[in-house]
C-alpha cells in the first residue's frame, strides 16, 4: 500500500509543476508587457517632448514689396493637444513603473485595482492619441473650409516626430489593453 502512494506522488508532483509553470509564464508575460508599456510611453513622451523646429519663412506683405524672411518656430507646447499627449504618456509611463513594482512584489490583493488602473491608462492614452492625431492631420492636410494651410510642408521634421510619437503612444495603449485582458483572465481563473 505504501508503494502505491509513492507511485502516485510523481504524477501529482508533475501536475503541480505544470500549474506552477503556467502561473510563472503568465507572470513573466505580465512583467514583459509592463516593461514594454513603460518603454513605449516613455519613448513617446520624449520624442514629442523634445520636438521643435525653426525655419526661415518668406512672408509677402504687399505684392509690390519683396518678401520679408522671418524665423518661425514650431514647438510641441504651442498646441494643447500635444501638451496633453506628452502629459498622458508621462502619466502612463509613471504608472507602468509603479505597476511593474507592484507586480514584482507579488501582492495578490492589488490585482483588481491594477486592472482598473490599466483600463484608465488605456482610456487616457487613446484619448490623447485621438487629440494629437487630429491636430497632426490638420497640420499635414490643412483645412480649406476655414482657410488653415498645411504646415508639414514647411516643418517636415517636426511633423515626422509627431507621427513617430503618436505611433509609439498608440502601441503603448494597445499593450495596456492587452494587460487589461490578460490580467482580467487571470483574475477570472483564480476566482473559479
Amino acid at each position: 500500500m505504501e508503494s502505491q502512494n509513492k507511485a502516485s506522488l510523481p504524477v501529482m508532483d508533475g501536475l503541480e509543476r505544470r500549474v506552477a509553470s503556467r502561473s510563472e509564464g503568465a507572470r513573466t508575460c505580465d512583467l514583459l508587457l509592463r516593461v514594454l508599456a513603460l518603454v513605449l510611453t516613455l519613448a513617446a513622451a520624449i520624442v514629442l517632448g523634445v520636438d521643435k523646429q525653426t525655419k526661415v519663412v518668406p512672408i509677402k506683405i504687399l505684392d509690390t514689396l519683396p518678401p520679408i524672411s522671418l524665423p518661425v518656430s514650431a514647438k510641441w507646447h504651442y498646441l494643447p493637444a500635444f501638451t496633453y499627449s506628452v502629459a498622458s504618456n508621462a502619466i502612463a509611463c509613471s504608472y507602468a513603473a509603479l505597476s511593474l513594482a507592484l507586480s514584482v512584489s507579488g501582492k495578490k490583493g492589488m490585482m483588481s485595482i491594477v486592472v482598473v488602473l490599466d483600463l484608465l491608462m488605456v482610456a487616457l492614452l487613446f484619448s490623447s492619441n485621438g487629440a494629437a492625431l487630429a491636430i497632426g492631420l490638420m497640420g499635414y492636410q490643412g483645412n480649406s473650409h476655414v482657410r488653415w494651410t498645411k504646415v508639414c510642408n514647411v516643418f517636415g521634421r517636426f511633423c515626422n516626430q509627431v507621427a513617430v510619437s503618436i505611433s509609439l503612444s498608440l502601441l503603448g495603449s494597445i499593450v495596456f489593453l492587452f494587460l487589461v485582458g490578460t490580467t482580467s483572465l487571470r483574475l477570472l481563473k483564480k476566482s473559479k
